[in-house]
């Protein structure tokens, strides 16, 4: 090939360059007028924070806008020109689309904790916190849970909502003596039995768990809760085979104890951890004392603490599982296999025990 094939070669590609240099140019000159808001041909600090907040980072603090401005305020009048404002843009392209938020963290200096004394790193957890998208599984949860109680009372007429007679809890909750349904290993969470049942499930849940969708994400939030609704069903199938169950508890004491496996593998980046911990931990205990004193002294009591139990167990070994760890140190990544492969030995041994045994249920 000679040196003029090549030339023409070349020439389509270098106008396809310059075609989208030009096109990104008026892209930016015009987000660049949009908040030159005293048209003066310049972005100052008020301007540039205006236009980072309208991109949704509305937490960005002034001093991180002028760290930023700094850095790419190449003649150090502090603010910038189109030219600067475009080399900025074609560092940092994440500043004009709707993940914004990301770029905000990338320009907040990091933490180094070689320089940090005593917990100054505390808060971290905290800071990771998100508010979009919103945290909204729990609530759907809720209102799921919400509607098959008023269904059940419109039919029954039943205003306390007591009766278990309705069609929600006929098809839904967990019958021992319909364990080929198999679905109701997890729908029995929908059924609840009177209105003192469904409050207190769902003020826990909507508060624990939209506590920890603002940091872990929907998905690992409904995980955990599952989890602890399946392993609530299985455990007092084998333990307590003649139980009915209704009501979400199951999920509810996953959530609980979630958070304090959350705490543990968050120790140095969670703000009053110790504090966090200790509540949680005396919760627990009084409960389960609770809990045990009511079972042994109160033979009408018909409270599943079975599931209580297991779903607890299960929201900790999943939580552990699936919640996010911010700085992972060795011990936590040996802490998260044994939580796995204990959470999957179980819930496997317990699968099996009702296929290879199954006179224990009848």
């Amino acid at each position: 090939m000679d040196r003029r094939e090549q030339q023409v070669q070349q020439i389509p590609l270098q106008r396809l360059n310059t075609l989208q240099e030009n096109q990104r140019r008026s892209e930016l000159r015009a987000i660049f007028d949009k908040y030159d808001t005293d048209r003066n041909g310049y972005l100052c600090v008020g301007e540039l924070k205006r236009m980072i907040v309208e991109k949704k980072c509305p937490d960005i603090d002034k001093n991180v806008v002028k760290v930023l401005l700094k850095t790419s305020d190449e003649n150090n009048d502090d603010r910038l020109d189109f030219e600067e404002f475009y080399k900025l843009s074609m560092q940092h392209p994440y500043i004009f689309r709707d993940i914004c938020v990301k770029y905000c963290r990338l320009v907040v200096p990091n933490r180094n904790p070689n320089t940090v004394i005593g917990d100054e790193i505390d808060g971290e957890y905290e800071q990771n916190m998100k508010f979009w998208p919103p945290p909204l599984m729990m609530i759907v949860f809720s209102i799921m849970e919400i509607i098959f109680f008023v269904v059940d009372i419109i039919h029954t007429q039943d205003r306390n909502g007591t009766s278990t007679s309705g069609p929600m809890a006929t098809l839904f909750i967990y019958n021992p003596n319909q364990r080929e349904e198999v679905w109701r290993f997890l729908t029995y969470m929908f059924v609840h039995i009177g209105i003192m049942h469904l409050v207190m499930n769902l003020l826990i849940q909507i508060f624990l768990g939209v506590a920890l969708e603002l940091v872990h994400c929907w998905w690992r939030v409904a995980l955990v809760y599952v989890a602890g609704v399946v392993a609530g069903s299985m455990g007092t199938s084998i333990f307590t085979p003649r139980v009915f169950l209704a009501g979400a508890s199951g999920g509810v004491y996953a959530l609980i104890t979630a958070h304090i496996a959350t705490i543990i593998m968050n120790w140095k980046q969670m703000e009053f951890a110790i504090v966090q911990l200790f509540v949680f931990l005396i919760f627990c205990a009084t409960d389960l004392g609770v809990s045990i004193y009511n079972s042994i002294n109160d033979p009408w009591d018909k409270v599943g603490y079975v599931a209580h139990a297991s779903g607890a167990l299960a929201g900790f070994l999943v939580g552990i599982g699936v919640l996010r760890n911010l700085k992972v140190v060795p011990w936590e990544r040996k802490l998260w296999w044994c939580a796995v492969t204990v959470y999957f030995m179980l819930m496997v041994a317990g699968i099996m025990y009702h296929f290879l045994n199954p006179a224990h249920f009848y």
